[in-house]
């Protein structure tokens, strides 16, 4: 029997010729799609269709180089202070400062180991004049002491937050001073709650004088030594936005290092924490200066040990401590760490329950006295 050859009208090679026409239109199609595509599909050789993201440094968030001065005061010298206080500014200059933080009351000087003679009911002759000594290194602010501060900023091209004891007539704050990088004071704050025996000697701040200045390298307020410890001034300052929290303080010991932790996480900013090193020959030789309670202190003998710190936002120890000596103590703060701690925890933003929890801040000066003019204009006695 001959062999079965398939002839034009078999039903199965017709089949074949649809099928293969079918294939051929559908490639033709798909040739067609390509050359109309806005993104031409890649080959296997041409590698990812993605690039991988940089997640290097921002860009947009600059770098500050900061400075806390950790140094003591030359004590009922006021002239002389201001003129350590330049040296030390200069230096920290010359290594790229671009904010420098000095310790609480290093200008007018915190008066470590004093009782000014006070027991209850009573005051001493010799405690009185230790005060009007102490009242004389204060400085006026304003005054020639402030314009000297404000051109040393403007001299050195930083911004400078200086602690000093302010003199509002007879009574003495403990206050810290702003000044910008141009050479102009921003501003103060008083300290609103000295520390026991500090009540004696400084007056009170009020809610008129808790800043945060806005400025181009950040913004920055200060909260003094125990004050820090105050979890509502904390939050008035965070509510403000600070990003650099300066806390010039007189407290050394290892415990303050946990607050200053503490607060650059809760408020998600950099603590930058300045301290005296202080030795018993900075301050005046008995008996024109007596360290109450403490014997056998000899000139050499540490007062305050310092302790001076710049924190994260993260917790990040950046510098120090540093208990060994006098010392400048810096550290580059990359300002967008301040956003990726915000992500985790904002305390006055997506964290806050302000429905439960609220604050209220009076900021208006609470002043003893107000006088009311022919005029009808309300004239205070507050500075």
């Amino acid at each position: 029997m001959p062999d079965t050859v398939p002839t034009p009208s078999s039903p199965s090679l017709n089949s074949q010729i649809q099928n293969q026409n079918q294939v051929t239109e559908e490639i033709a199609v798909a040739e067609r799609l390509r050359n109309m595509a806005l993104v031409p599909s890649p080959t296997v050789n041409e590698g990812p269709l993605f690039a991988e993201v940089d997640m290097g440094a921002d860009a947009s968030a600059p770098t500050i180089r900061a400075t806390v001065v950790q140094a003591a005061t030359i004590f009922y010298d006021t002239p002389a202070t201001l003129d350590k206080a330049e040296r030390l500014l200069a230096e920290a200059a010359s290594y790229g400062s671009q904010l420098v933080v000095f310790p609480e009351a290093f200008i007018g000087g915190y008066p470590r180991g004093s009782n000014f003679g006070v027991t209850i009911g009573n005051r001493t002759a010799k405690g009185k004049e230790e005060f009007r000594k102490y009242h004389a290194a204060a400085i006026d602010v304003p005054g020639p002491e402030v314009d000297r501060l404000a051109a040393m900023a403007g001299k050195y091209k930083v911004y400078l937050v200086m602690g000093v004891i302010e003199r509002d007539g007879y009574t003495l704050y403990c206050t810290v001073l702003f000044f910008d990088s141009q050479g102009h004071y921003l501003g103060k704050h008083r300290k609103i709650m000295p520390t026991a025996l500090e009540r004696i000697i400084w007056g009170f701040g009020d809610g008129s004088t808790i800043p945060v200045f806005d400025t181009p390298i950040g913004k920055i307020g200060a909260a003094i030594c125990w004050e820090n410890r105050m979890p509502l001034l904390r939050t008035a300052m965070y509510a403000k936005g600070v990003e650099i929290y300066c806390a010039p303080t007189a407290d050394s010991r290892d415990v303050w290092q946990a607050s200053m932790t503490h607060i650059a996480l809760e408020g998600g900013c950099f603590v930058l924490s300045a301290n005296q090193f202080c030795r018993r020959k900075d301050y005046p030789p008995p008996p024109e200066y007596v360290f109450s309670g403490t014997e056998d202190l000899l000139p050499d003998s540490v007062v305050c040990a310092g302790g001076s710190v710049i924190i994260s936002p993260s917790g990040t120890v950046l510098a120090g401590p540093n208990y060994d000596g006098e010392a400048l103590i810096s550290a580059d703060l990359d300002l967008g760490e301040i956003v990726r701690a915000k992500f985790d925890f904002d305390v006055v933003g997506h964290y806050s329950r302000p429905e439960i929890l609220s604050l209220v801040v009076k900021d208006h000066p609470m002043s003893p006295v107000s006088f009311t003019s022919a005029s009808g204009k309300a004239e205070s006695s507050h500075k």
